[in-house]
């Protein structure tokens, strides 16, 4: 029966880099231990030869003492004969008694070759015989007879030790034969582990570097781009993107940065959307309530003021007492109407609606209890919200002036450069200003982040305070 959720754990794709690296490292594991393998193989055949090259060896010494043993009997033998000494047939005896125990080693060393044992049996049966048939025998006569001693060099002992010498000579050459056989046998086995080791190293280091570059293209060179990528979405660029072409987990890796990256970009721009529309509805509140005031309210005032003076001029001359009350009560209203008009100022300027930017910044140098010098280049009218913004920019920087800079100067320059309102309020105080709670300028940042600009603050100590702001202009 068909699983499609088994089938779909075999096509995942967030699996193929493992499975690769897994199939990577087995082949190199095969590859390494194959070639391993046929090395402790050869090394096995070289132990192996080495073994029978030292058995030949002790062969050939063995046989060279047994035919040493021989000729040590015969020169000995002959000594005797000629001196009739004694001393003479000490190597003879020493020669007797060895050559049972060599022929029965040189025996056991060929044992496992059936043309050597073979040749091994009959150089023992043969001088076995010699000694026991011939030379013992001999020895003993012409020790009673020295007559016989004279004539101890016979055809038969000759014979003998030809024949024995002939046996030696086989032996040694079937040896011989056996360790040139074993010598091409060494050479082949290790002419095969050198292969085999030098075969192996480069197929391993062939495909280490295979595996390390497929490593440093699969995975090294997406990481580092993600890791590029990364620094760029923490210093605030979050249209930061990476190709999707990894493969398996790197392909998830990367698909899963951008899928965050857009969602932190879309949250940005539904972020500054909301905060715009929050200062362009905090804006319009406050015109309208300058609006009302002023319509209002003040109006309502300049209306009272105009009634007391008119009812001063109608006084009738009996009533001169009425006259300072109304003098005092013309004047209260006439400082009302003064100070709603600076409160209606503080809320929405009116000049700021009617007139633009340059004519309210020239209000507000006129107004600055530090003289200003102002450079405006803003030619025609800017959209609404670059506008307050720009002039709450202004104002706020000189009402920091005028309480803490203990500036003697003020230069405001506004100007519109490649579609962004450029203002810079720099003063020659005494510096130290910070954009911490308290300052106002938090309060003029988010404004002016709100519609996508950046304000900055440079005020080292005793050196002055600049106040640097840009707005992009979005429409006029």
């Amino acid at each position: 029966m068909h699983d499609g959720r088994s089938g779909a754990v075999r096509n995942d794709p967030g699996r193929g880099l493992t499975l690769r690296t897994v199939t990577a490292g087995a082949v190199l594991a095969l590859i390494v231990g194959a070639a391993f393998a046929v090395l402790l193989v050869s090394i096995g055949d070289l132990r192996e030869a080495w073994r029978r090259e030292q058995r030949s060896a002790q062969v050939l010494t063995t046989a060279n003492r047994l035919e040493r043993l021989i000729i040590d009997m015969e020169t000995s033998q002959r000594g005797f004969a000629l001196t009739g000494q004694e001393s003479f047939l000490q190597p003879w005896q020493a020669a007797v008694g060895a050559f049972p125990g060599q022929a029965s080693e040189l025996e056991r060393l060929v044992a496992d070759d059936p043309a050597q044992h073979e040749l091994a049996r009959r150089i023992e049966a043969e001088g076995t015989s010699y000694i026991d048939a011939y030379s013992v025998p001999l020895v003993r006569a012409m020790r009673s007879d020295r007559a016989v001693a004279r004539a101890a060099e016979t055809a038969e002992g000759r014979r003998r030790v030809d024949t024995m010498r002939g046996e030696f000579d086989a032996l040694v050459a079937v040896t011989l034969s056996a360790a040139r056989t074993e010598q091409r046998q060494s050479d082949t086995a290790a002419l095969r582990a050198i292969t085999s080791g030098v075969a192996g190293l480069i197929a391993s280091v062939a495909l280490i570097g295979a595996y390390s570059l497929y490593l440093a293209r699969a995975v090294v060179t997406p990481v580092r781009r993600l890791a590029g990528a990364t620094r760029q979405l923490a210093d605030g660029d979050l249209r930061a993107r990476v190709p999707e072409r990894g493969i398996g987990e790197i392909r998830v890796l990367e698909r899963g940065f951008n899928t965050m990256a857009a969602t932190l970009d879309g949250q940005r721009e539904e972020l500054a959307a909301s905060r715009s529309r929050i200062v362009t509805s905090a804006d319009q509140a406050r015109r309208r309530i300058e609006r009302d005031l002023h319509d209002g309210i003040q109006q309502r005032l300049v209306s009272l003021v105009l009634d007391v003076r008119t009812t001063q001029a109608t006084l009738p001359p009996d009533r001169p007492d009425l006259a300072e009350p109304l003098d005092r009560l013309a004047d209260g209203l006439g400082e009302a109407v003064d100070e709603l008009r600076e409160i209606s100022r503080g809320i929405h300027p009116a000049i700021l609606s009617e007139a633009g930017l340059g004519p309210a910044l020239k209000t507000l140098a006129r107004r600055s209890p530090v003289p200003v010098e102002l450079d405006v280049n803003v030619p025609g009218r800017l959209p609404e919200p670059v506008e307050v913004a720009a002039y709450y920019v202004v104002s706020e920087a000189l009402t920091n002036t005028a309480k803490h800079a203990q500036a003697a100067t003020v230069t405001v320059r506004a100007c519109l450069e490649e579609g962004t309102l450029r203002l810079r309020v720099s003063d020659d105080g005494v510096g130290g200003a910070t954009s911490g709670t308290g300052s106002g300028l938090l309060g003029l940042a988010d404004r002016v982040e709100a519609l996508g600009g950046t304000v900055t603050v440079d005020s080292p100590p005793a050196q002055g305070t600049t106040l640097h702001a840009d707005l992009p202009v979005t429409g006029g």
